[in-house]
């Protein structure tokens, strides 16, 4: 049997009658059933007023590397990882995925992997929880449009993202000197995964 794919897209369950729809948007004990035993030190919520905001791609460097518990609340996104493990088959791949209000899915992303979204409507709200607190000594980053990356954005050709300053002027994945080790985990495909 391999072992589970580092990154997983969860796909909580909703309750749903003629008011709306009830959701247990984190149950430790049902991520545990998936191999996912993080225990979360901090919640962050971002808003994003104009739709294609580009924010990433982010990561901590130990000892203050992040796991991260990704979910849309309002809007849509595309959330993206990318495999920043020295040693691995899959360093320097990515997947993404769309999350939404609306599609309740999450994402689920170790440290070892930059991550990023992309703003797919106005007014986007994000949440999400990490395992270490913010430490902006520790925190680093590579280019969204990276050519040895090649994240295929969802934008029409020709446009540019609403990028923070400093995303603006991160460096390459080339000459990157990673500190996070490969766990025999190699980056597939993502399909949501039932709690």
């Amino acid at each position: 049997m391999s072992a589970p794919n580092p990154v997983r897209l969860i796909q909580p369950r909703r309750h749903r009658d003629a008011r709306g729809w009830l959701e247990e948007s984190y149950v430790d004990d049902r991520l545990r059933t998936l191999g996912i035993d993080t225990m979360f030190r901090q919640d962050n919520h971002s808003f994003s007023k104009a739709v294609l905001t580009l924010r990433g791609l982010h990561f901590q460097t130990p000892p203050y590397q992040q796991d991260k518990l990704v979910r849309c609340v309002r809007g849509r996104i595309f959330d993206v990882v990318v495999d920043l493990r020295r040693g691995s088959p899959t360093y320097g791949h990515w997947v993404g995925a769309e999350l939404s209000a609306e599609n309740g899915r999450q994402l689920f992303i170790p440290s070892g992997f930059a991550h990023a979204f992309l703003t797919l409507e106005e007014n986007a709200e994000v949440i999400y929880k990490v395992s270490s607190l913010y430490a902006p000594d520790h925190e680093g980053g590579i280019r969204w449009d990276d050519p040895t990356v090649a994240v295929d954005w969802p934008m029409p050709e020709g446009m540019r993202p609403v990028l923070a300053p400093r995303d603006e002027t991160l460096p390459s994945l080339v000459g990157f000197d990673s500190p996070f080790p490969y766990d025999q985990r190699p980056l597939l495909p993502i399909e949501p995964e039932n709690i």
